[in-house]
């Protein structure tokens, strides 16, 4: 009984099969058909190849949302190189709050010379050109991201040639923690001192031909230092045309998580607007001389996320090509044939129609007469 039912059961399975096969002595191979699959297979090759390729590489995600975190302090991350005396300058920062953060809580002033040397000119001009790309592609940004902290550093080199040449320039360098509120960073003539209504500058002790606030701006951040990342003012050089001459940025910082395979890491990215002027109270173009950072912050954060395509994904993605691939080549192939013999039954049926025979009773037929086995005796 259990035979009987196991055998039913075969039975019944064999009816459900899908994928019946074919003897091979009712199989007909041909040369057409060999050709069409040998160009389905390489086509699979290639496409299995690039379908591999692309599950390799990832992108970059990007979502918005409102930032909520206004009690932390923002840092900025300052490397500029002045061509003034040291004694001669100063640096600090005043935010809405009327807060005033001083240059001697986090940065350095070092005695430099101006002039760059060959290979740190090299430096310049290749972070230059990156610059240029950057604002012509986008999509570059999205490549940094990826190279963060495994990339060279993007820090200028230091000098190669030893030079004895005096220094004539004034490197402020370092980190500041500030309000998260809009705020102004600025290095003008003489040292910073507290005042009831803000704060002012000594400025008075200072020659106004010794003015000189052609600068260069190293690195310019905010937030968490990452090194592999290039922010848009990253060797920026100005030359001043006037010793009272304003160098003004407007800066619009973007908190941002960034969120890769390498890292994950609270940064802020930053777009920036320049302007420059000579001040000339006579012609009405009034201010002070120096540079001028007035940056804002923005109430979205960017949240950076690199993604990876999942495996599943690529198998269905592979299954797709190799199905779509020998269906489409086994459909062309067929209407091929079908196209073929249609034509060349056209012209088998246009040679049989010009042969003539002659009938006994002196008509003619077009048709051919029928052959028997008799008719070779």
């Amino acid at each position: 009984m259990r035979r009987l039912n196991r055998k039913k059961t075969l039975n019944l399975m064999k009816e459900l099969d899908a994928f019946p096969k074919v003897p091979e002595s009712y199989v007909e191979t041909s040369v057409s058909g060999g050709t069409v699959s040998l160009i389905a297979f390489t086509t699979i090759a290639f496409l299995t190849v690039m379908e591999f390729t692309v599950y390799r590489d990832t992108w970059m995600k990007y979502e918005y949302e409102v930032d909520k975190d206004f009690t932390s302090k923002l840092r900025i991350n300052i490397d500029i190189t002045v061509a003034m005396r040291c004694q001669y300058v100063g640096a600090d920062v005043l935010d809405l709050a009327e807060t005033m953060v001083a240059s001697a809580d986090g940065l350095i002033y070092e005695p430099v010379v101006f002039d760059l040397s060959p290979q740190q000119k090299e430096w310049q001009r290749m972070l230059q050109l990156i610059q240029s790309r950057l604002q012509e592609e986008h999509s570059l940004q999205d490549v940094i991201f990826k190279s963060a902290f495994k990339s060279a550093s993007t820090a200028l080199p230091p000098r190669e040639d030893n030079s004895l040449q005096s220094p004539d320039a004034c490197r402020i360098h370092g980190h500041l923690y500030v309000n998260k509120v809009a705020g102004n960073f600025h290095i003008t003539v003489g040292k910073a001192i507290p005042h009831p209504r803000g704060h002012a500058h000594l400025a008075a002790l200072v020659s106004h031909e010794s003015y000189n606030f052609s600068h260069r701006i190293d690195h310019l951040s905010f937030g968490e230092l990452i090194p592999g990342i290039i922010n848009p003012l990253d060797g920026t050089e100005k030359i001043a045309s006037d010793h009272n001459q304003m160098f003004q940025y407007f800066i619009t910082i973007v908190p941002t998580k960034l969120h890769t395979y390498k890292i994950s890491a609270e940064t802020h990215q930053f777009s920036v607007t320049e302007r420059e002027r000579v001040i000339n109270h006579a012609a009405g173009s009034h201010g002070v001389s120096g540079i001028f950072m007035k940056y804002d912050i923005s109430s979205l954060m960017v949240t950076v996320t690199e993604e990876h395509m999942p495996f599943w994904q690529f198998l269905v993605r592979l299954c797709g090509i190799i199905g779509g691939i020998f269906s489409t080549t086994g459909i062309l192939h067929g209407f091929g044939r079908f196209v073929a013999e249609v034509i060349f039954c056209r012209f088998r049926l246009g040679s049989y129609g010009s042969t003539s025979v002659s009938l006994p009773d002196g008509h003619t037929s077009n048709h051919l007469p029928r052959t028997t086995d008799n008719s070779t005796h």
